[in-house]
């Protein structure tokens, strides 16, 4: 009974603050217009909406930054504890380093600071302001996180299969950089590790906003006037750094393991920036299009586009569907096709990245 005379209550309430809100929304049109109250209420979720969006971009940035300490701090931990004590040379300013840390002893973090800060200046100079504050802070952060692990850390391998003193020395131990100590080398998991940290550090630098600037800046610059594609230089200019290592110590599965972690690095990164979704895009040439169209729209979920073509050979006018899937879509596609239409003609091409609507985002800026 009591329940219920408190339900009956707090009905009898929300209906009397309707009525209120109905009235004073009555006397606001009457005061000030129908078309006054109209234009307030647009700007008022104008401004709301306005809020709402400088919240989500704060919140973007955060995690932004995030990213790029993390990313810093990552890139340091495999180049200090990884890459250096294996005597690898991975590319990038940081490759170089290496060498030259075990050649003639300086910090890593000085001889890439002395190559990375001239290296921006000028490609600041010759390219124009392409490099923003976050790649200057990447460039900082990895700096110092690297300066600190490799004074506090030293250059002691994480992985290997024992370590011992030099009267303890035996056949194939690697001398741990700067020391009297020699440890057992696993070549095969540290550059497989190595790899792998690699790729998600630059990775989450990439997701930053942030780029890698340094020994790629070189690549910018030679593309600018030379006219050969971006990824050739890249290549050609980390494989010459990765040679450094052939030269310096002589040793032929230096550059072949650095290769290996650079391909490792490659394929984590692609994964880090666009994710594990495999999209592909087809090309279905069709008689029966309306069938394959309902098929698409209906059993797939999906939008395409409709293109006419005409044959080369006959000249006959042909209908060819466009349509981007994901891997389980597409696997759909293939079982079912058949059986709409056997005569279909199909061209699947892989796609590295799709946005749009039904897919990822367009980006804000």
């Amino acid at each position: 009974m009591f329940k219920n005379r408190a339900k009956i209550q707090n009905n009898i309430t929300q209906i009397f603050f309707f009525f209120f809100l109905l009235k004073k929304t009555m006397l606001e049109i009457k005061n000030n217009g129908c078309k006054t109250y109209l234009q307030k209420m647009y700007f008022c979720r104008r401004k709301k909406m306005s809020e709402m969006e400088q919240k989500n971009n704060v919140k973007e940035q955060i995690i932004a930054y995030l990213l790029l300490i993390v990313g810093s701090f990552l890139f340091a931990v495999g180049d200090v504890m990884f890459v250096n004590p294996y005597l690898l040379a991975p590319g990038g300013t940081y490759g170089l380093s290496n060498v030259l840390n075990t050649v003639w002893p300086w910090k890593i973090s000085y001889y890439a600071i002395c190559m990375d800060i001239p290296l921006l200046l000028i490609g600041t100079w010759i390219l124009g302001p392409k490099f923003g504050f976050k790649t200057i802070l990447s460039t900082v952060l990895i700096f110092a996180f690297t300066w600190v692990i490799e004074t506090f850390w030293g250059y002691n391998p994480v992985i290997h299969e024992g370590i011992v003193d030099a009267a303890s020395k035996l056949p194939n131990m690697v001398q741990i950089p700067h020391s009297e100590m020699f440890f057992i080398p696993d070549y095969f998991l540290n550059t497989v590790v190595a790899g792998i940290i690699y790729g998600i550090a630059i990775g989450l630098i990439f997701k930053s906003g942030a780029t890698s600037g340094g020994s790629d800046i070189i690549s910018m610059i030679i593309h600018k006037y030379t006219k050969i594609s971006l990824g050739t230089l890249v290549m050609i200019v980390d494989s010459v750094i990765t040679l450094t290592t052939l030269i310096a110590f002589k040793q032929i599965r230096l550059p072949i393991y650095s290769i290996i972690l650079i391909y490792i690095e490659g394929k984590i990164i692609d994964l880090i920036v666009d994710g594990l979704k495999s999209y592909k895009t087809v090309y279905i040439v069709t008689n029966n299009v309306e069938a394959v169209r309902q098929y698409i729209l209906n059993d797939l979920h999906r939008g395409g586009t409709l293109f006419l073509g005409k044959g080369l050979y006959g000249g006959a006018e042909r209908n060819m569907i466009y349509v981007s899937l994901d891997r389980s879509d597409l696997i759909k596609l293939k079982n079912d096709l058949h059986n709409i239409d056997p005569a279909a003609f199909v061209n699947i091409i892989d796609s590295s990245e799709i946005m749009g609507q039904g897919f990822k985002a367009l980006p804000t800026e």
